[in-house]
């Protein structure tokens, strides 16, 4: 008979084949939340399968609805519409009152889903060059002013090329490519930055005119697995975090050392050499990271 291991309450049950996990948790008086009753109108009955999901059965009419509309990975199932046929291990993944209140929350990123995955995705860091200082010797609104004609140009660049403007912060924007599409996720980043590149050249003489200011922005691009998911509270957002998003600010930063003003990772060349143009290439230290790595300057399209 199969076993279900459950996590975080690291109990062990036996059931019949094609029992439902959560009519196996109510039998074994395990505490598994279903707030809708068990037919498949909430998700907060939810597990991730962290083994056996080949011994699960497939996902019914009801559950493959709601895992398309919340963006589910295979591994994440509904307990009230999953039957299994042999072992598995799962963890609850909503335990109590709080839980249901922050999983109900509505956010911005709703059509991509608010359960965390892993995917593979391009993550683009821009950032004015030398704004600090600048602003310093500008009144409070035009500073707004120029931020906010920037920002508006960069973002439509960035969602014209399927980007997701994940956030501003200061003058710096972070934009993921791929969240929803992975296919060619990095070149629309790279086409993205380079447009944006030119849009600060169009842009610059009408700042110069206003504050004779040289006006310039480093962009960087890495292409890796980060962590993607609905975070915050009572205002949600979209957004990325994990080692690959850290390493993509490291690489927009190389600017300043290497002199340039679009570097990729190595990562990122791999999935586009055959569509770039690159200048040079960098072996670079980066801040907080170990070794040396390969950053390779873009200056345009083949």
């Amino acid at each position: 008979m199969p076993h279900i291991y459950y996590f975080p309450d690291q109990r062990e049950v036996e059931v019949e084949k094609r029992t439902r996990i959560l009519n196996a948790s109510q039998m074994y008086n395990i505490p598994h939340i279903h707030v809708c009753g068990g037919n498949a109108r909430c998700s907060t009955c939810r597990i991730m399968v962290m083994e056996g999901l080949e011994n699960c059965l497939p996902r019914n009419e009801r559950e493959i609805a709601l895992a398309e509309r919340l963006c589910f990975g295979q591994d994440i199932r509904l307990a009230c519409q999953t039957g299994i046929t042999g072992d598995v291990v799962v963890r609850r993944l909503v335990l109590d009152q709080e839980d249901i209140e922050v999983d109900e929350q509505p956010h911005e990123g709703m059509r991509y889903g608010q359960v965390g995955d892993e995917r593979k995705i391009a993550i683009l860091f821009a950032d004015i060059r030398n704004f600090t200082t600048f602003a310093e010797t500008l009144l409070p609104y035009d500073v707004i002013h120029i931020l906010n004609r920037y920002f508006h140009t960069m973002d439509h660049i960035i969602e014209r090329n399927d980007g997701y403007v994940d956030n501003h912060m200061g003058d710096g924007i972070m934009a993921l490519f791929g969240t929803e599409n992975p296919h060619r996720a990095a070149l629309k980043a790279v086409k993205a930055g380079l447009e944006m590149l030119e849009a600060v050249n169009q842009l610059r003489p009408y700042i110069e005119s206003l504050y004779t200011w040289d006006f310039q922005i480093g962009v960087g691009i890495h292409f890796g697995e980060a962590v993607v998911g609905a975070l915050g509270s009572i205002n949600k957002k979209y957004t990325a975090i994990g080692d690959a998003v850290n390493f993509a600010a490291r690489v927009e930063s190389a600017n300043k050392e290497s002199g340039t003003h679009l570097l990729i990772s190595g990562d990122t060349y791999a999935e586009v050499e055959k569509y770039v143009i690159c200048n040079h290439r960098f072996e670079l230290v980066l801040k907080g990271k170990q070794g040396v790595h390969s950053l390779y300057e873009v200056i345009g399209l083949k």
